[in-house]
């Protein structure tokens, strides 16, 4: 059965502070009608600080597309590396043990995927199969962890690498003016994350089911459009409400595992913002301590898009305390209105739990 194993996350070194975002937003839009309302927006996120890939300065020019994109690719080739390397050593696989690739981002293109490089400068197998995901957005990082977990079941010995990097400052529009821009420049930050999926053996969440949520007729709820200057973020203002339509979804798809959600040990969720995370509480009916990887995820690093389910699971390999057989589930939501979700149990100890001697908790 699939483990997914320990994450690996790296960020970049530029930082930028909410107070930092809020003096920049009253400078630049001092004449906006809308402005008081869009600076109460960004502090109700709750992010602090975010790390972006070019000082604040360089990513409030527009240099045009083709520099832009020149400078995703040149970013991602020199980080990316460094953090699958990690993430093997991780799960404690190898380069040729990987048979397949699947490389997530919404911020940046290239074709060939950058699977292609990975596998030409790496080490890995010509035979590794690719799958890169584009088009899910920050739904992309749930879609990855599931669409692994359904090669490891068609293929029970094989294992799958999972990278995802988003460098969302580089979408910055400085023309674009409507509120849910304004809110989105002070809530996306970079980040670069991995993870290995074994088919036998590894520490972590073993998947034992996964499924897939649209909202009906939320097609442009969440959305690029791509001009000239690239990709243009649209967000309206029903999204922070949609928990209460995908809630329902994340319990059907634990009821259909005859588990109950109110027994569950851990929850890995995509934090768009903070009342994702406080509807969750609400239409779950669970104490707002079930999402506190995903929440200091947001406060410390802001939306990082793919990558957040990933940062907010290497935050619960690093407190230590889930325990052997545990049951929990991950979560990523994006454009469609979407949600990617995969439940399952804890295989194997972390070091920290390994010392417990209290009895595993288990659902079902």
């Amino acid at each position: 059965m699939a483990t997914l194993c320990r994450p690996s996350v790296a960020v970049p070194d530029h930082v930028i502070t909410m107070e930092q975002t809020l003096e920049l937003a009253r400078e630049k839009h001092a004449d906006h009608p809308q402005r008081e309302l869009a600076l109460r927006l960004i502090r109700n996120t709750g992010v602090r600080t975010r790390h972006i890939v070019q000082p604040i300065e360089d990513t409030l020019r527009h240099p045009g597309l083709e520099r832009r994109n020149q400078l995703y690719e040149a970013e991602a080739k020199a980080r990316v590396p460094g953090v699958v390397r990690e993430a093997l050593a991780h799960a404690e696989v190898e380069t040729g043990d990987i048979d397949l690739i699947i490389y997530v981002s919404c911020t940046g293109f290239m074709m060939p995927s950058l699977t292609a490089w990975l596998i030409n400068t790496m080490g890995f197998r010509s035979d590794t199969r690719q799958l890169p995901i584009a088009q899910l957005g920050c739904a992309g990082g749930g879609a990855a962890i599931n669409r692994a977990h359904d090669f490891c079941t068609a293929y029970p010995q094989a294992n799958v690498l999972i990278v995802s990097c988003e460098f969302c400052s580089l979408c910055y529009q400085p023309t674009d003016l409507a509120v849910g821009s304004l809110l989105s420049n002070g809530l996306f930050g970079d980040a670069i994350s991995a993870a290995v999926v074994r088919g036998e053996g590894g520490v972590g969440m073993r998947i034992e089911r996964n499924g897939s949520h649209l909202v009906p007729n939320t097609e442009d709820w969440i959305s690029y459009a791509v001009r000239d200057t690239g990709f243009h973020f649209l967000l309206d203002k029903r999204v922070p409400g949609t928990m209460e339509m995908l809630a329902p979804a994340l319990k059907s798809l634990v009821a259909q595992h005859n588990w109950d959600v109110a027994q569950m040990d851990f929850f890995i969720v995509h934090a768009g913002g903070p009342r994702i995370l406080d509807d969750l509480c609400y239409y779950l009916d669970l104490p707002p301590e079930m999402f506190r990887f995903s929440r200091a995820t947001l406060t410390e690093r802001g939306n990082i898009a793919s990558s957040v389910v990933f940062d907010a699971l290497a935050r619960l390999f690093e407190e230590g305390t889930v325990e052997n057989g545990a049951g929990g589930l991950i979560a990523g939501f994006g454009p469609g209105i979407t949600a990617e979700t995969a439940i399952g149990r804890w295989a194997g100890a972390t070091p920290a739990a390994a010392m417990a001697v209290e009895a595993p908790v288990s659902v079902g």
